[in-house]
């Protein structure tokens, strides 16, 4: 199980996100419905240890995660998180298989990547640079080398955003479909494909904005 609580990320210029306790299941897929600036990023980062919480505390299976040094938050991140950023973080200038082979240098089995490839559209792509490829070509990517890991925590950040409906729609059933007995989390502004999931959380009934004089006020 995840769990917030008091969960607080303050900016630097003074402003803040409080958000309200959560509980995520293992094997349970959650969407986080809002519009852009709302937070859902951050919560995302937060999660899986990417950003320091100003306030409160995130725990993973008991483990308050939050609270660990860099270092072990990012072997943690590495290990157990399959993150699809929004901004895809690829190397542009390798090919689609060698994106996903550099995981075994983190101790990743990728042997399994053709087939899952395959389930997504993109296996005949596999030999081609990163740079050369569309939009939605590359979401495929970052998808699928989240998915190879087999990871206990999904966390997709806009995993459609530049594909269309349809796509979209297979995409996030593919994602639901492989995350086994982990936890799926993904941000989306597309509210149609909310049926698809076990939860749907509102970002406007979780974050709340504070100014920086608030913020202060409650340090």
């Amino acid at each position: 199980m995840i769990q917030t609580r008091n969960l607080l990320a303050r900016f630097c210029e003074g402003a803040a996100i409080r958000y309200a306790d959560l509980n995520f299941e293992a094997g349970a897929s959650y969407v986080l419905l809002g519009a852009s600036g709302c937070g859902k990023s951050t919560l995302l980062n937060l999660i899986a240890g990417v950003l320091t919480p100003s306030e409160g505390a995130v725990t993973v299976g008991g483990e308050t995660v939050s609270a660990w040094p860099q270092r072990r938050r990012d072997a943690f991140r590495i290990r157990e998180v399959g993150y699809i950023y929004q901004d895809f973080k690829l190397m542009e200038g390798m090919t689609v298989q060698d994106n996903i082979d550099i995981l075994r240098m983190e101790g990743v089995d990728t042997t399994g990547k053709d087939a899952l490839l395959d389930r997504l559209g993109i296996l005949s792509l596999k030999k081609r640079r990163v740079r050369s490829l569309s939009g939605g070509e590359k979401q495929r990517v970052a998808i699928a080398r989240a998915l190879i890991k087999q990871p206990n925590i999904i966390l997709a950040d806009e995993p459609t955003g530049n594909l269309n409906y349809e796509i979209g729609r297979a995409v996030m059933q593919q994602l639901i479909e492989n995350m086994g007995g982990g936890t799926l989390i993904a941000v989306t502004h597309d509210d149609r494909l909310a049926p698809m999931f076990d939860h749907t959380l509102d970002m406007n009934a979780i974050a709340r904005f504070e100014s920086g004089r608030e913020a202060a006020a409650d340090a």
